[in-house]
């Protein structure tokens, strides 16, 4: 059953969607968009999460958060959601008030935003899926691990190799993307406020990682290594688009709200 419903969040009106089935269990799941995405997510990978979670007895609530999709308001940026984040949370609690606890997910800068306020939110478990760490719209300029790594695969594919050969790369980008592959990637203050107050949050942390996503490599190449929250997909796709990685990314939500 999919309900949609509207909430306050300040002097604006948010929108949102409940996914319950008629028998629901104790624990919800809070899911949050990234970047200027409505509460359907990227291909509507959020919605179609939604259903198979409420279908396995897990309710879910999305949302739009102020001035994206049919939210009023203006968008505050991913760093400045606490508000909504926490409009979101009483108005699940509200729609469901038999729910013992709430496990939030999201990811790129949802993931972000969830790692900077969740402590002070009260919920119960978070996962993040290929956070965002950057402070500048050039993901480029810093991120060397990225673009080394975009270097190895070209290298490894013969008709970029043949490119190469004949004149069909322009060798002044060429010499930019050395430049920048050679180069330490920087650790920037948003990082270091991720990393402490998500030290802050009491609860159960996982972390999702598609291991040929930029945004997950840049968040590996300034996070710390070895980190035993983390799990990773070998897909591509930032928002773990496709079917293989939808099942995988369904599974590794049901973990965390069981």
């Amino acid at each position: 059953m999919r309900r949609h419903l509207t909430f306050p969040c300040g002097a604006d009106t948010l929108v949102g969607t409940l996914d319950a089935d008629t028998a629901t269990g104790p624990v919800g799941l809070l899911l949050v968009s990234g970047g200027r995405e409505v509460r359907a997510g990227s291909w509507g990978g959020q919605a179609r999460s939604a259903a198979r979670l409420a279908a396995a007895g897990v309710p879910v609530f999305r949302y739009d958060r102020r001035g994206v999709g049919e939210s009023e308001g203006s968008d505050p940026g991913f760093q400045h959601t606490c508000e909504d984040i926490a409009a979101a949370l009483a108005a699940f609690r509200g729609t469901l008030p038999t729910l013992r606890r709430i496990v939030a997910f999201g990811n790129c800068d949802a993931a972000t935003a969830l790692m900077l306020h969740a402590a002070e939110l009260g919920i119960d478990g978070l996962v993040l899926g290929n956070p965002w760490t950057l402070e500048t719209d050039d993901a480029d300029v810093a991120a060397p691990n990225a673009i080394r790594q975009r270097y190895i695969a070209k290298l490894t594919n013969p008709r970029e190799v043949l490119r190469l050969l004949t004149g069909g790369v322009n060798l002044a980008k060429l010499a930019r993307g050395l430049r920048i592959a050679s180069s330490r990637a920087p650790k920037s203050a948003l990082v270091d406020q991720m990393a402490a107050n998500l030290a802050r949050f009491a609860g159960p942390v996982t972390i999702l990682l598609a291991s040929g996503d930029r945004t997950a490599q840049m968040f590996e190449a300034v996070w710390p290594q070895g980190d035993p929250r983390i799990q990773r997909h070998a897909s591509s796709g930032h928002s773990f688009a496709g079917e293989e990685a939808e099942a995988w990314l369904t599974e590794r939500l049901l973990e965390a709200v069981r």
